[in-house]
C-alpha cells in the first residue's frame, strides 16, 4: 500500500532514470513534485534539465551551484584527513552524497515537503549514503526509493515506460551504455557492464579527465601549491578559490596522465565491485598535502592521524558524515592542522606526481640536528642509553628463553 505523501523534492540529475522517476512519482503519490538539481562540478550543461522538469509540470526547480560548498566544506575537510579507502580510493563519489542530501532536506523544509526521493539502486552504496544523511538531518522525513520498489527492474522496462509516458530518450539511451558514470569537480567514476570483469582492461577512449599517461608531454612541469593551516590556498602563486584551486589542479593533472585508479572495491553492501577513476587534481593534492605535512607534523601528531584515517575514510564510504564519531574525528584532524602552512613544490611528468621540494615558514624540519656534518647541538654519544633502555625488554625476553 502507498503510504500517504504531501510533496516530495527528488534529486534530479534529467537522465533518462531520474526523469522516468519523476513521472513514476507523480503518478504513484499523485502529489506535487520538486526537482532540485546540483551542480557539483560535474561538467554538464544543467538547463536541459530544468526544462525537462519543466516538461512535467514541475513548478518548483532548484537547479544550485554547490562548487565552492563542495570543496571548501567536504572535499577540504577530507583531505586534511589525508584519507584514502582501502588504501587508494580518494572517496570522490562517497564525499559528494552528504552535501546533496543536505541540500535536499534544506529545499524540502523550505516548500514544506514531507518526503525525498533518490535515484540509486538497491545494491549499490549510494542509496546508504543519501538516506543516512537524509535522516541525520531529518529524522522524520520519508525517504521514497523507486529502485527497491517499482517493478521497472530491467533496461527494456524502463524504455517502455519512457516511451509510453512521452519521456525524451536520447538515441544512445536506447541501446545498453557500456557503462555508467559520476562526475564532479573532484574526480569521475566508470562502473558496471562492460567494465564488470575485473581481468578485462578499459578502453582508453572512455577516460575524459586524463590524457593517457604514455601520451602526456615528454617534458615534466613544475607545480608550487601553498597550504594555510592544512588547506591549499594558491598554486603556482595565485590565490585561488577552492573550486577555482581544484580545477586548475585538474587542467594540470589531467595534462600529464594524472589521477588513474582501477579499483576492486569493498561496497558497504557487502559484495566486490570494480570501479575505473579519474581524479587528477585531487591525486596531486593529496600527494601535496603529505609532503606540507611531513615538515609541518610532529611525529606523534602524524602517526596517531596515520592510524585514525582507515576509519575515518570507512565512515565517509560508508555514508555516516553526518555521524558524531566523523565530526569528533574531524575536530581531532583539525586541530593537526594549525600550523600545516606552507609551500610544496610538485614535479609532473607522465602519471606520476612526486614532491620535490617543501618548505615552511614553521617547519620543524632542522638541519643543524640532522646534518652529517660536525655539529653543536646533537651529541651522538647520548643514543647508546637510549639504545640500550629500548633494547632491555629484549634482552630480557632472551634471557627467558635462554632458562
Amino acid at each position: 500500500m502507498t503510504q500517504t505523501i504531501k510533496k516530495i523534492v527528488l534529486a534530479y540529475s534529467g537522465g533518462l532514470d531520474t526523469s522516468v522517476i519523476l513521472r513514476w512519482l507523480q503518478q504513484t503519490y499523485g502529489c506535487e513534485v520538486v526537482t532540485f538539481t546540483a551542480d557539483i562540478g560535474q561538467g554538464e550543461e544543467l538547463e536541459p534539465a530544468r526544462r525537462k522538469a519543466e516538461m512535467f509540470g514541475v513548478k518548483d526547480i532548484f537547479i544550485d551551484d554547490l562548487r565552492e560548498e563542495f570543496v571548501r566544506d567536504f572535499v577540504f575537510p577530507m583531505f586534511r584527513a589525508n584519507a584514502l579507502y582501502e588504501g587508494t580510493y580518494l572517496l570522490g563519489t562517497s564525499i559528494a552524497r552528504p552535501l546533496i542530501a543536505k541540500r535536499q532536506i534544506e529545499i524540502a523544509r523550505q516548500v514544506g515537503a514531507d518526503a525525498v526521493a533518490h535515484g540509486a539502486t538497491g545494491k549499490g552504496n549510494d542509496q546508504v549514503r543519501f538516506e543516512l544523511s537524509y535522516y541525520a538531518l531529518q529524522p522524520d522525513i520519508k525517504v521514497i526509493a523507486p529502485w527497491r520498489t517499482w517493478d521497472l527492474n530491467s533496461r527494456t522496462k524502463l524504455l517502455e515506460y519512457a516511451e509510453a509516458h512521452q519521456i525524451p530518450i536520447a538515441r544512445d539511451k536506447r541501446g545498453e551504455a557500456p557503462y555508467s558514470t559520476d562526475a564532479n569537480l573532484l574526480h569521475i567514476s566508470y562502473e558496471g557492464k562492460a567494465l564488470e570483469d575485473p581481468w578485462v582492461e578499459p578502453d582508453e577512449d572512455m577516460f575524459t579527465r586524463s590524457v593517457a599517461p604514455e601520451k602526456a608531454p615528454d617534458e615534466a612541469q613544475y607545480a608550487e601549491i601553498e597550504f594555510e593551516h592544512g588547506d591549499p590556498v594558491a598554486v603556482d602563486g595565485e590565490a585561488l578559490s577552492p573550486a577555482a584551486l581544484l580545477t586548475r589542479l585538474n587542467e594540470l593533472g589531467g595534462k600529464h596522465g594524472i589521477g588513474r585508479l582501477d579499483l576492486v572495491e569493498n561496497r558497504f553492501v557487502g559484495m566486490k565491485s570494480r570501479g575505473i577513476y579519474e581524479t587528477p587534481g585531487g591525486t596531486i593534492l593529496s600527494i601535496a598535502r603529505r609532503g606540507i605535512e611531513s615538515i609541518t607534523l610532529d611525529r606523534g601528531a602524524a602517526h596517531l592521524k596515520d592510524e585514525l584515517m582507515p576509519r575515518y575514510a570507512e565512515l565517509i564510504y560508508n555514508g555516516f558524515w553526518f555521524s558524531p564519531e566523523r565530526e569528533m574525528l574531524q575536530a581531532l584532524i583539525d586541530q593537526s592542522q594549525e600550523f600545516v602552512t606552507g609551500t610544496v613544490r610538485v614535479k609532473l611528468f607522465k602519471g606520476s606526481a612526486r614532491v620535490v621540494g617543501r618548505k615552511s615558514p614553521v617547519s620543524l624540519y632542522n638541519q643543524a640536528f640532522v646534518t652529517f656534518e660536525a655539529d653543536q647541538v646533537y651529541n651522538q654519544q647520548d643514543a647508546e642509553g637510549f639504545i640500550k633502555l629500548n633494547a632491555l625488554r629484549l634482552r630480557l625476553a632472551a634471557l627467558g628463553r635462554k632458562r
